[in-house]
């Protein structure tokens, strides 16, 4: 009987022995958990808050003729640009900013205008949103385009060139409010019914002076040249032409896509810019040369877009070359370009491909 007593006991003290090594053993493991779910949530997964991706470069090229039977002048063009993005993305908090600029000058071996510019642009445009449902961002945005140095229609006069354009002659600035709907860093579409742009001519008084002879100064020199050729202007009461606005500014729909795409060497970014004003005034005021009805406002109403397209191409090889097609297509309600000696608007568009020293990044 005594020995079946301390069997019992024996196997009571061993049971509880047990549970305190289970106990043990359970807790541990409890604490080893937790502490591996905390180093998890400091391991850094590889989504950077900030990112800054573009292209920078310089393309060059050259062409030397001696005897050439087939005629043509000795050339040397060169072309500087970048296109860069800084992005911001956190929680719900989206801010994209972009770059977009080049400047290029071509030499030609011929009596007049040997050095004539060839490419020259300032695109700058920056949109913060604010994620309400699963990619789409309440936002606002702000752009702004224009140039560096004068522009003129090279017609073989040197410095007696009619001039086109310069720095903020034209401008163009947009302030809108909308939505963005951004599945990835990669693709973004935007949408704005309240959308305003500002086109802006400025021309100091010293510099119609400076070119009086070019544009007489009894017709308003070249701040009313410029101002008739980007349509910064507006009727007075008896339809006739007010040039005494510097902006001309306009509410209406605008839309924009994007698409900055890299895959190992290559890049590709494109942009693209629809606009419309809300301007519902037809009132016809006149036919032009081809007996088309000329409109108030220069034909600038709803349903009449502005288009803006950009596509640009590298691929980066050997480390430091790159090759590089660009093209921008244009396409402004207003803006006046002569040809055959009748003006209207027109398509425009250019293309570039280059060869020469770069960085993707």
């Amino acid at each position: 009987m005594k020995k079946i007593l301390l069997l019992a006991c024996m196997l009571s003290v061993m049971s509880v022995h047990a549970q305190d090594v289970n106990k043990s053993t359970v807790q541990d493991q409890a604490k080893a958990a937790a502490d591996a779910q905390g180093d998890l949530k400091k391991v850094d997964t590889g989504e950077k808050v900030w990112k800054f991706s573009g292209i920078v470069g310089a393309n060059a090229a050259a062409t030397g003729l001696i005897n050439w039977a087939s005629g043509g002048n000795n050339n040397l063009n060169g072309v500087l640009f970048a296109r860069m993005r800084l992005l911001y993305h956190k929680d719900k908090l989206a801010w994209d900013t972009n770059l977009d600029t080049e400047y290029g000058m071509s030499y030609i071996d011929q009596t007049a205008d040997k050095v004539q510019k060839s490419n020259d642009k300032f695109v700058f445009a920056s949109k913060l949103g604010y994620e309400f449902a699963k990619n789409w961002y309440a936002t606002g945005l702000f752009g702004f385009r224009t140039q560096y140095a004068l522009g003129r229609d090279y017609k073989g006069l040197n410095e007696n060139n009619p001039i086109i354009s310069k720095a903020f002659a034209p401008a163009y600035t947009d302030i809108s409010l909308g939505l963005d709907w951004k599945p990835n860093d990669i693709f973004s579409l935007y949408f704005s019914p309240l959308a305003g742009r500002f086109t802006t001519v400025l021309v100091s008084d010293a510099m119609n002076d400076e070119y009086s002879d070019l544009y007489p100064l009894a017709a308003g020199g070249l701040e009313q040249s410029l101002k008739d050729k980007y349509a910064v202007w507006k009727y007075d009461d008896q339809n006739n032409k007010d040039y005494g606005i510097n902006t001309r500014a306009e509410l209406g729909f605008s839309f924009k896509g994007a698409i900055n795409y890299s895959y190992k060497d290559v890049k590709v970014l494109t942009t693209l810019g629809l606009y419309t004003p809300y301007s519902w005034d037809k009132t016809e005021i006149g036919r032009n040369g081809h007996d088309k009805p000329i409109y108030r406002d220069n034909n600038r109403r709803f349903g009449n877009f502005d288009v803006d397209w950009d596509v640009a191409l590298s691929y980066q090889f050997l480390k430091c070359l790159q090759a590089t097609v660009s093209t921008s297509f244009r396409y402004y309600n207003g803006v006046m370009i002569e040809r055959d000696g009748y003006s209207c608007e027109r398509a425009q568009f250019k293309a570039v491909l280059g060869l020469g020293l770069g960085y993707n990044f």
